[in-house]
């Protein structure tokens, strides 16, 4: 049991606070760590301007290798501290991400997607001597590869797609103008502060109301301000009071919810039918085919006792399905695929035409 306050911003560092986290605690993890992005000379601007860039003490390390202790460190306590159906997301830039994704795998997580975040106002490469950086990246995982319960609001996503489903590749502008943050001199307040609609999309896809998420790298608190928006509950960590003082006002001066707060994931309701029911009722005959996916290349025949006969193995429909598969389980409905009136169903498919023909509404 989580026994620490939610909608709180602890204060210290990250590595020795997530100590403090019971196992199995949180729903979702955001982590926006330091990048180690190794600057070693000012920038300045064709007139001479200087360049606001990340130079702050929290991103520097003295080495690549004590960059990767840290990160082991860290994403081992996240590890643990994450549910057994939560995930993880960390963004980064081409300086460690590369290096984060190789430290992730190594500790067990697995990795579900890396989205491409498209700035499409993104800060010019002044001196002209490469490409402008224009991207970062997000890795989305889970806890294991064997993990199977996760939250992912598809249909959510889809619809703020305009009815399309949502690619990887998220086009979203970085932080400016009311939204950017900004002291009684005009200077950024935090030099990597993150637009809200971007962790609109990564907390609304993959937490559910309620849930609690935890950012062990709090910063200006826009992933505090995007949950209180959302009515999901927020744990942040940071070690800097300028950024804790500025994000607690932020939070606090929250006073409307997003337009997509009350979206719900509409999940497919399944009636359960056996899978004998569909040959005693015509829709598949006894002797017939079963196919499975074309990777396999496997076919499997119907019994009269309702269950698959495959290479002299009796069975049900997803118990030759998972010796197929080499799983110790499989979803039959979803994996064997049958002839009905010269078209190929899958079967899940074909149980729904069965739940038409007795007027069961789906």
């Amino acid at each position: 049991m989580l026994n620490i306050k939610l909608d709180t911003i602890i204060y210290g560092d990250s590595l020795s606070k997530l100590k403090s986290f019971p196992d199995n605690s949180v729903d979702l993890i955001f982590a926006d760590p330091p990048y180690n992005l190794q600057l070693k000379n000012v920038l300045y601007r064709p007139n001479n301007t200087k360049v606001s860039a990340v130079n702050d003490d929290w991103d520097k390390f003295s080495s690549f290798e004590e960059y990767d202790k840290f990160s082991i460190q860290w994403l081992t306590e996240c590890r643990r501290i994450l549910k057994d159906s939560g995930t993880l997301w960390v963004i980064g830039s081409y300086h460690n991400i590369f290096r984060v994704g190789k430290i992730l795998l190594d500790l067990g997580f697995w990795i579900l997607n890396d989205v491409q975040w498209v700035k499409t106002n993104p800060m010019p490469n002044f001196k002209g001597t490469r490409f402008t950086n224009a991207s970062e990246t997000l890795i989305w995982c889970k806890k294991s590869e064997y993990q199977k319960k996760y939250t992912f609001n598809y249909k959510i996503m889809k619809s703020l797609n305009g009815g399309k489903q949502m690619t990887s590749i998220w086009n979203i502008p970085i932080c400016s103008g009311k939204e950017r943050l900004r002291n009684d001199n005009g200077e950024k307040v935090h030099s990597t502060q993150k637009p809200e609609e971007l962790l609109k999309r990564v907390i609304l896809s993959s937490t559910q109301e309620g849930d609690v998420v935890l950012d062990p790298f709090f910063g200006s608190g826009t992933t505090g301000a995007v949950c209180k928006k959302l009515k999901r509950h927020f744990i942040g960590i940071e070690k800097e009071m300028k950024y804790i003082r500025v994000a607690r006002e932020r939070i606090a001066n929250v006073s409307t919810f997003f337009n997509e707060v009350n979206l719900k994931e509409e999940t497919k309701t399944y009636h359960k039918v056996p899978f004998k029911e569909l040959i005693n009722a015509g829709f598949i005959k006894v002797g017939s085919k079963l196919y499975s996916r074309k990777r396999y290349n496997k076919e499997a025949f119907v019994l009269e006792t309702g269950n698959l006969e495959m290479d002299g193995i009796n069975g049900s429909i997803h118990k030759i399905g998972a010796i197929v598969e080499h799983t110790p389980s499989c979803n039959g409905w979803n994996f064997w695929y049958c002839k009905y009136k010269n078209k190929i169903y899958l079967l899940d498919e074909l149980r729904e035409e069965y739940f038409l023909s007795k007027g069961v509404k789906l």
